[in-house]
C-alpha cells in the first residue's frame, strides 16, 4: 500500500460493529446497514462478497480466528463487504470484520495480503467470489441459522442474540443460494454486461480470485 493510500483511508474502530464469531454473513448484513446509517457509505456503493468454492475450503490470511502467526485459516466460506469510493486514490475498500488488517483496507492491499494470489495453491483451494449488490442483499437475504446446528439440533457455535434475519418477501432461509459457489457459475468474460448483472441479479455474479480487481476496475 502506498503512503498516499495510508493518508486517504480513514481507519474505523471495528468494535463499534456487531460481530458474532462464525456468523460472517449476518455480521456483514448488519455492517452494510450501519455503514449506510452512519453516513460512512452510501448503500448503493456497497457490495457483499461471498468467498468459497466447490470443496468449501478457502484459505485466507490475516484472520483473527487463526492460531498461526501468519493468520492463515481454512474457511468453508467467508463474507466481506467491498465499498466503492467516489473520491480519493483508494477507489475500493474492503471491510472484513474477521481480519487483523487495518479496518477498512484498500482492495489491492486486501488481495495481496489476504488472498495472496501469488501463493501457489492446489486447485481444490482456488477461491471464487460471489459479488452481490448490497441493496439486493439487504432485501433478499434470509437465514434461520439451520446451517449452524448439528444432526441432533444442537448449536455448533453460539448464535447472535437478536432474531434471525427474514427477507423482505418473507423468506426465512436462502443462505445456501449465496454460499454454494461452483466453477460452472464463474463469469468467463468480465465486461459491462457482467457489471450490469450485479445490479439486477439478487444472487449476484461469480468471478475468480484473479478477476476480482479487474472486475471492480471496470465499474464506471
Amino acid at each position: 500500500m502506498t503512503s498516499s493510500e495510508e493518508l486517504i483511508v480513514n481507519r474505523v474502530d471495528v468494535s463499534q460493529f456487531d460481530h458474532t464469531p462464525y456468523f460472517c454473513e449476518e455480521n456483514v448484513y448488519l455492517l452494510c446497514k450501519k455503514l449506510s446509517q452512519n453516513g460512512i457509505a452510501e448503500e448503493a456503493d456497497l457490495f457483499v462478497a461471498f468467498i468459497s468454492n466447490e470443496k468449501k475450503q478457502v484459505p485466507l490470511w490475516h484472520q483473527k480466528a487463526s492460531k498461526r502467526a501468519d493468520g492463515i485459516i481454512l474457511w468453508d466460506y467467508h463474507v466481506i463487504c467491498i465499498q466503492r469510493k467516489r473520491d480519493g486514490e483508494s477507489r475500493y475498500l474492503v471491510w472484513d470484520l474477521d481480519s487483523s488488517l487495518p479496518f477498512p483496507s484498500p482492495l489491492a492491499t486486501y488481495v495481496s495480503e489476504t488472498i495472496q494470489p501469488d501463493f501457489q495453491l492446489f486447485s481444490d483451494y482456488k477461491r471464487l467470489f460471489r459479488i452481490v449488490h448490497a441493496p439486493l442483499f439487504l432485501h433478499h437475504f434470509a437465514s434461520d441459522r439451520r446451517h449452524m446446528k448439528d444432526s441432533a439440533g444442537n448449536w455448533i457455535a453460539q448464535p447472535p442474540a437478536y432474531a434471525p434475519i427474514v427477507a423482505k418477501d418473507g423468506n426465512v432461509h436462502n443462505l445456501n443460494e449465496y454460499n454454494e459457489i461452483h466453477a460452472s457459475n464463474e463469469m468467463t468474460d468480465i465486461g459491462m454486461d457482467s457489471i450490469n448483472l450485479v445490479f439486477t441479479e439478487k444472487y449476484g455474479v461469480v468471478i475468480s480470485e484473479n478477476q476480482l480487481e479487474d472486475f471492480f476496475s471496470k465499474f464506471p
